[in-house]
């Protein structure tokens, strides 16, 4: 029973009609060996079936985490499903057709029953690990339970630790509880089903099975936070090494049978990854052909934006791709003079999101300026403005009246936060920087890297409360095309967690949390969608949130890479599960 199905519809539909009103579809080649400006972005380019080959990818940092089960980047979650087969994907596909879901482990989407509480899978046969052990529905249970249950692996989401009946006691997690029958919720009554029974109606779990922390772990190779370092495959390439701020070779799996896996191509021989690259140097190569796959997936850097629209001939391998996610700024509640409300809306009045957008490319590589958390890609957007502004270059008369409400006429000092290796983002904290300094807000720029951005520093309440790290900018994408998939992780108090964490605002307001869970559990979709746009707005009425930009991104494509489309189901990048080489 495929329940999901009309919210997918739905937000299809809109992510269709705003990629062709942005970008125009996809345009003819202009003879200089291009498909077209924007040719990805509605349907795959450079069709090819040849095999072999390497295929190179670069990132300017690194993963959180390789580990399918202890990684939430979206990049991170387009990229492992080389190595790794989820029970259900997004279409490989471009477009409108990126966010059906398809299953991929799994012969079919789930049975569900008992009215949304019961969900049951069967694994297709004959599927191998890269050692040549069979892929079991244990595997998948067991990968299940070390990424929601364990302490060790923070970095994912833990939807199915709030969804599953719990034990009695409760369940501690593989590492700590030995028991062989682990989460009894989960059933394994052979080695080709997998059945979930949940505590309460969720609508959308196709959706959720499709992310990393299904993709099967063979018990006996479980090494914890070790795991990263050597991964059992069962997807078409196995990872030769992974050296962590430097590199990631794949290779052929020997043991992935094609007739098992429907979706994918498996084209290149090899594929490598180089990590902690500069990012404008991964610009430059990816324009020289030294480089086939910028694997971040957010875009040129401002550099390269130029070199590439004023140039016909490089012009024709790029697509302006609307990304499904919100660039915004948090707002941490626990960090003061943020405990007051009053100068929480200081500074969304005081917040130059002109700035912003330039910062982050303009209006072609950074996007539009947002008013909502919402993306409008989103099943549960709704037009709105909570703070409106007449220029959104900041209303400082606004942003003083409220300064002198929370005692603080003169302004204060805080702390903004920014990826150091993500230099759009840097200038786009640059440009707030000033907006807040002309009603007295002194931000100073605290940088991170990326692939520990969350788990070592903004996701880690105790170090953002000691730090004073009151504004953290960051970007995020839903996990999957609805509200609850979207909002979920950012505004759920439930998913406020000692490190890993995305709710980098700590909202934990009783009434957004109720909210969600009677809405996930409402058969209704109109009823579903209404409620994301109801929450959004009690959201913004906290004011621990600035939405700043929904995301537009400049991608480039050379013409060594085949088989290219634009995911919408992995924010806007490209879908990297079918890429070959020339």
């Amino acid at each position: 029973m495929k329940k999901t199905k009309p919210l997918a519809s739905i937000a299809l539909g809109v992510a269709l009609s705003l990629g062709l009103a942005a970008c125009g579809g996809g345009s003819s080649g202009n003879g200089n060996g291009g498909p077209g400006y924007g040719a990805a972005l509605d349907k795959v380019v450079n069709q090819s079936a040849k095999k072999g080959g390497t295929l190179r990818f670069a990132d300017s940092d690194d993963f959180d985490s390789p580990d399918p089960g202890n990684t939430y980047y979206a990049w991170s979650q387009n990229f492992l499903r080389l190595y790794g087969r989820a029970l259900t994907t997004f279409k490989p596909a471009a477009g409108s057709a990126s966010l059906e879901l398809v299953p991929d482990l799994a012969e079919s989407l789930g049975k569900a029953s008992d009215n949304g509480k019961t969900w049951t899978y069967t694994l297709r046969k004959g599927v191998k690990f890269d050692d040549g052990t069979p892929v079991t529905s244990k595997d998948v249970k067991y990968a299940v339970e070390r990424s929601n249950f364990s302490d060790e692996l923070q970095l994912g989401p833990k939807y199915f630790k709030d969804f599953m009946i719990d034990n009695k006691p409760a369940y501690k997690g593989p590492y700590k509880d030995k028991a062989d029958a682990g989460l009894k919720s989960i059933a394994t009554p052979d080695d080709s089903t997998i059945v979930f029974h949940l505590r309460k109606p969720f609508a959308d779990f196709d959706y959720l099975v499709q992310m990393g922390q299904t993709v099967p772990v063979p018990k006996a190779k479980d090494t914890g936070l070790s795991y990263e370092k050597k991964i059992a495959s069962s997807g078409p390439y196995k990872v030769d090494s992974y050296v962590r701020g430097k590199q990631m070779t794949l290779s052929r799996n020997p043991n992935w049978d094609p007739s098992t896996d429907p979706i994918r191509k498996a084209l290149p021989d090899r594929i490598e990854l180089q990590l902690k690259q500069n990012a404008d140097d991964i610009d430059n190569r990816l324009l020289s052909g030294a480089l086939d796959v910028d694997s971040a997936g957010v875009g040129v850097q401002s550099a390269a934006q130029p070199k590439i629209l004023s140039d016909p001939a490089k012009k024709a391998n790029a697509d302006n791709s609307i990304a499904g996610y919100l660039r915004f700024m948090a707002i941490n509640q626990h960090v003061k003079p943020f405990d007051n409300a009053h100068c929480r809306m200081a500074v969304q009045y005081a917040t130059d999101k002109v700035a912003a957008q330039t910062g982050y490319g303009g209006p072609v590589a950074g996007g539009d300026i947002a008013s909502t958390l919402i993306p409008p890609t989103v099943n549960g957007y709704r037009k709105f403005d909570a703070y409106p502004m007449a220029d959104q270059h900041g209303d400082l008369q606004k942003a003083k009246a409220e300064l002198a409400a929370c005692g603080q006429p003169n302004g204060f000092s805080t702390k903004i936060t920014a990826r150091s290796d993500r230099p759009k983002e840097v200038a786009a904290a640059q440009g707030i920087q000033q907006g807040l300094a002309k009603v007295g807000i002194k931000a100073n720029i605290v940088q991170f890297p990326a692939g520990d951005y969350f788990n070592k520093y903004v996701g880690v309440p105790n170090y953002v409360h000691q730090q004073g790290l009151g504004l953290m900018l960051m970007a995020w994408a839903p996990d999957w095309p609805t509200g609850y998939g979207f909002l979920s992780q950012i505004v759920d108090g439930r998913a406020i967690k000692p490190s890993g964490g995305n709710n980098l605002a700590e909202e934990n307001n009783p009434q957004v949390n109720a909210a969600l869970d009677k809405a996930i559990a409402n058969t209704d979709p109109a009823a579903r969608t209404k409620a994301w746009g109801d929450i959004d707005e009690m959201v913004m009425k906290d004011s621990v949130v600035v939405p700043l930009i929904y995301a537009k991104i400049l991608l480039y494509r050379p013409t060594s890479i085949t088989n290219v489309g634009v995911s919408q189901g992995y924010g806007g990048m490209y879908d990297y599960l079918n890429m070959g080489v020339k």
